[in-house]
């Protein structure tokens, strides 16, 4: 056995090999769990993106018959001028009134209004300007479902769950609308319960307040020890004892809770806190507001058909989410059920998000505007950014002489394709529109000066890519040409440029699908209109598909959630789809040397 054998055959020879695959093992560890975790990531974001979305795929509608009053048209002249000035939103508020008699009231009745959305009267009225014919008839309409009736509809705010219906009942009935229902059975015992739970966690409320009363009260006492003036002394005493009474009063409180929450057979009310109970009995609902084992209260809040005191039949439902936790109130959602029963209430795919542009209604709002937006601002993207990139790319990859000159000017090409977006905007409102004010028109919020700020920004990436295509054309095609007795202006053209078009193309794209999500540069130079018409060119007002997320994220309204969400699948799918077709042209048209 020679030397070297016994050197790579020794045992510290066969640790070092083991430490080596030991070391390579970690590494690929290391690169398996940084791309699962990079997976995983991405999973849970657009999981929860997609499920966000799913509340903006249908939309609700309300069917209804309706009568237009000759009111409407007073002349009989069919004129839509004439026709448009009625007041639409009054003959469908007391078309709704007509179908709820009952309600009375004016806030009920302002409540009542909030189960269609605003724009269900606009449409209405465009029907009948388009339809003059069916002034003086009673026609069937599909009415915009609100947003809060939308998602209720959608589950957003908790389903009714059917209880146990089995167990005879007794009403009896206390003044117009109180009733009192006795069961045979501890139906109601369930519901008790859930009660009961509130009561434990607000007397552990109550006893944490009665803590920090009780903190309070310890240092007020020592401050008063320690104080220099009897007059301090008193205050701060006196401060002691008002929080020695209010922590007195909190654990009573506390201790009377506690005492209900214990007790099998008390009678607890139904507060706004706890899960809400309703009862279907005789075509009328009751919305139960006391519980006891076997006994309830309840308000009549759609008056039965005939009062009777053994009802042969009843429905009791759980809405386990709170009333106070939602932005529907108990009897809203009793007229929900009603239309619904009825067959008035019909789901529909939502065609409109993508045919509608903005609007302050969440029901309403769509991203065609946006969509259109988008695209007038990548037209003059490109129609700035391609050409000019381009041949900025071939003169310096081909023509410029190598001095400090082109040197400085490539070190900043790339260095711009490091710099922030929103100093490209800054730049354009700083510069841009004071040269644009020049020409005598006002192109704020409009895709000229957006695309022209995005623009500048493709720039630097069209050229990097560009340049890096037309580098990787082999020097043989162009000595070939210039052989045959082509200038070197034909060379480039003729033959460099067609073989390094697909690199092109990929990096043109990839450079257009950053510009399309891009965001904060477009809010700077005012891409953020309030737009409901999609714009007709390029200098017409609008907004842009990322500055539409922006501000739909911002809204109060829950709706506007979902929509978001939608929003962004939207953006996510158009880049999506550019990043593929870079991809499709790469492997379609590349040639390999």
């Amino acid at each position: 056995m020679t030397e070297l054998s016994k050197v790579h055959g020794s045992k510290a020879s066969a640790d070092r090999l083991k430490k080596r695959r030991a070391a390579e093992w970690r590494l690929k560890a290391y690169g398996i769990a940084a791309i699962a975790f990079a997976g995983a990531a991405l999973v849970i974001l657009l999981s929860s993106v997609v499920l966000n979305a799913r509340f903006a795929i249908t939309e609700t509608y309300i069917n209804a018959e309706i009568t237009i009053p000759q009111e409407v048209d007073p002349g009989n002249t069919r004129d839509p001028e004439v026709i448009g000035q009625a007041r639409f939103a009054n003959i469908v508020r007391d078309e709704f009134r007509d179908m709820f008699p009952y309600v009375s009231g004016r806030s009920n009745r302002r409540e009542l209004s909030d189960l269609y959305s605003s724009g269900a009267v606009f449409e209405l009225r465009d029907y009948v300007m388009e339809n003059p014919e069916v002034v003086g008839d009673r026609i069937e309409f599909e009415f915009v479902a609100s947003d809060v009736t939308d998602l209720y509809m959608k589950g957003a705010f908790g389903t009714l769950e059917p209880q146990d219906n089995s167990i005879d009942i007794t009403l009896d009935f206390i003044g117009d609308d109180t009733v009192e229902i006795v069961a045979d059975a501890p139906i109601f015992s369930g519901m008790q319960a859930l009660v009961r739970q509130d009561l434990v966690k607000l007397a552990d409320r109550r006893l944490e307040e009665a803590g920090r009363q009780d903190a309070g009260v310890i240092e007020f006492e020592r401050r008063a020890s320690v104080a220099e003036t009897e007059e301090e002394r008193a205050l701060n005493q006196a401060t002691a004892d008002a929080r020695a009474v209010e922590r007195d009063r909190l654990r009573a409180e506390a201790d009377d809770l506690m005492n209900r929450s214990r007790d099998p057979s008390g009678f607890e009310q139904v507060l706004e806190t706890n899960p809400s109970v309703y009862m279907d009995v005789n075509e009328g609902w009751l919305r139960i507001t006391g519980v006891g084992t076997n006994t309830a209260t309840a308000e009549i809040v759609v008056p039965m058909a005939e009062r009777i005191t053994d009802p042969a039949s009843y429905s009791y439902y759980i809405n386990e989410v709170p009333q106070q936790q939602r932005p529907i109130s108990d009897q809203k959602i009793i007229w929900i059920e009603e239309l619904r029963d009825a067959g008035a209430i019909e789901t529909k795919l939502n065609w409109r998000f993508f045919q509608a542009a903005d609007s302050t209604q969440p029901e309403l709002a769509g991203v065609w505007g946006a969509i259109v937006g988008s695209f007038w601002t990548l037209i003059v993207t490109a129609t700035l950014a391609v050409p000019i990139g381009v041949l900025a790319a071939v003169y310096l990859e081909e023509f410029a002489p190598k001095n400090r000159v082109t040197d400085f000017i490539e070190v900043n090409i790339n260095n711009l394709a490091a710099v922030p977006s929103i100093v490209f905007g800054l730049l354009g409102v700083s510069i841009l529109f004071a040269l644009l004010q020049l020409t005598g028109q006002d192109f704020r919020q409009t895709p000229i000066i957006g695309g022209i700020v995005l623009a500048l920004m493709s720039l630097p990436t069209i050229i990097i890519a560009s340049r890096a295509s037309i580098r990787a054309v082999p020097p043989s095609i162009r000595d070939a040409a210039l052989g045959l007795g082509a200038s070197k202006l034909q060379s480039t053209f003729h033959h460099v440029l067609p073989l390094a078009l697909p690199g092109i193309l990929t990096g043109t794209i990839i450079a257009m699908a950053q510009a399309l999500g891009e965001t904060a540069p477009l809010i700077l130079v005012g891409l953020v209109a309030f737009i409901t018409e999609a714009p007709t060119g390029p200098t017409d007002s609008s907004t842009v598909l990322p500055v539409i997320v922006f501000s739909w994220s911002g809204n109060p309204e829950r709706a506007f959630e979902a929509k978001t969400a939608a929003a962004i699948c939207v953006l996510l799918l158009f880049l999506i789809i550019m990043n593929a077709l870079a991809v499709f042209l790469r492997k379609r048209f590349e040639r390999r040397w």
